[in-house]
């Protein structure tokens, strides 16, 4: 009988400890917060869909890995806000980040959202990692800024050149959605044409909301531009393609990395065909590890990646590996680190940043639509100075 009562009493005793053992477990682990904002509603919540998931697929491989920060196992969560690709939302919603005591933040994704929610970031001394391209977003002398790809002043210079030295159009018209990236992606590929000794022969503008520029377009036509470049979103650019179409317009069609998706070949119909587009970095089959990610996020989400999910995926794995280097996830441990990392990603063997926050390694590359899908044209890779 004592012997049973015993037997009882060890495995209650066993029981107990093993409780312990699990508290002590869960004791051991550190909640490592990274801020998310992106259009997640609207128009562009395809763009912000598509760069949580490469964000997520990142961060579930980090939390497979068993980090150790700060004394801890890490556990890394993705707070994720929608800014609705306004700028003034973007402010609220960085504040509610702020507020909500991440150790980092990866976005936003527009520029004109970007640029004014960096300056709360930066007040409260959170490294950003964002997918903005307006070069103004690492301009402002903020240590805590980085890029998850190539800039606009990288990229417009690589579409003007192509613009006048590969399609021969010396005179180029440009129209632009007057946002922080569709202006400013404009304003350099119109340096980079008169650069490469075209002209621009006429400038148009009109809202990233449109989707009527017969106006506009008949004006262009007037002038008979060589080639036609829009700065802005593929909710305009693809309507526009198709009036291009419908006034027979014959100047060659050119946009940014924006444009570079499905959702314009889906409402530019069969005007797609012919359409140029320009995109940071190479094609995702020539990317570094671009088949292992794209086989990554297929099996994770049953879909393909979008143009933005492998750099987003990077952008996450470049502020982990920082905080893994420094072994902390406060920001003043890791962001020198970040800001003298070097590492090979899934989009590039030399992920590097220089002293503004900028990509090092600049890579350009120009689609055109044939058959109604995307083919690489060229790819332009070279370093920043």
């Amino acid at each position: 009988m004592q012997s049973i009562k015993g037997f009882k009493l060890l495995a209650a005793t066993a029981s107990v400890m093993a409780g312990f053992a699990v508290g002590a477990a869960h004791a051991a682990e550190t909640v490592v917060k990274l801020g998310f904002a992106a259009p997640l509603t609207g128009p562009q919540s395809h763009y912000g869909e598509d760069m949580r998931n490469g964000l997520t697929l990142a961060l579930e491989e980090a939390n497979k890995q068993n980090i150790q920060l700060d004394g801890k196992t890490a556990k890394f969560e993705l707070i994720a806000r929608d800014d609705q690709a306004d700028p003034r939302i973007a402010v609220q919603v960085a504040q509610q980040i702020v507020d909500d005591g991440v150790q980092g933040v990866l976005g936003h994704f527009n520029s004109g959202t970007t640029i004014p929610a960096s300056s709360v970031y930066n007040g409260a001394g959170l490294p950003q990692i964002a997918m903005a391209t307006s070069p103004e977003y690492t301009a402002q002398g903020y240590n805590t800024t980085f890029r998850m790809m190539t800039s606009d002043t990288q990229q417009g210079a690589a579409v003007g050149e192509f613009m006048v030295k590969d399609l021969g159009a010396k005179t180029v018209a440009l129209i632009d959605d007057r946002t922080a990236y569709g202006q400013g992606l404009a304003d350099q590929v119109a340096k980079a044409v008169e650069a490469a000794g075209g002209k621009v022969i006429a400038r148009e503008y009109t809202t990233d909301k449109a989707n009527d520029f017969t106006s506009i377009l008949t004006n262009i036509k007037a002038k008979a531009p060589a080639a036609i470049f829009f700065g802005g979103l593929d909710a305009q650019s693809g309507p526009m393609r198709r009036q291009m179409a419908t006034l027979d317009i014959k100047s060659p069609f050119v946009s940014g990395e924006m444009t570079r998706s499905d959702t314009f070949l889906k409402l530019a119909g069969d005007a797609a065909n012919g359409a140029y587009a320009s995109l940071a970095g190479v094609p995702l089959k020539q990317m570094a590890a671009g088949e292992k990610f794209e086989a990554d996020y297929k099996a994770r989400f049953k879909t393909n990646p979008g143009v933005y999910a492998p750099y987003a995926y990077d952008g996450a794995w470049n502020m982990i590996t920082a905080m893994k280097q420094a072994g902390s996830a406060k920001p003043d441990a890791y962001l020198p680190k970040l800001a003298s990392l070097s590492r090979a990603g899934a989009t590039s063997e030399n992920i590097a940043y220089d002293n503004k926050g900028d990509l090092k390694e600049i890579s350009v590359t120009i689609y055109e639509v044939k058959n109604g899908k995307w083919e690489m044209v060229k790819t332009m890779i070279s370093k920043a100075n």
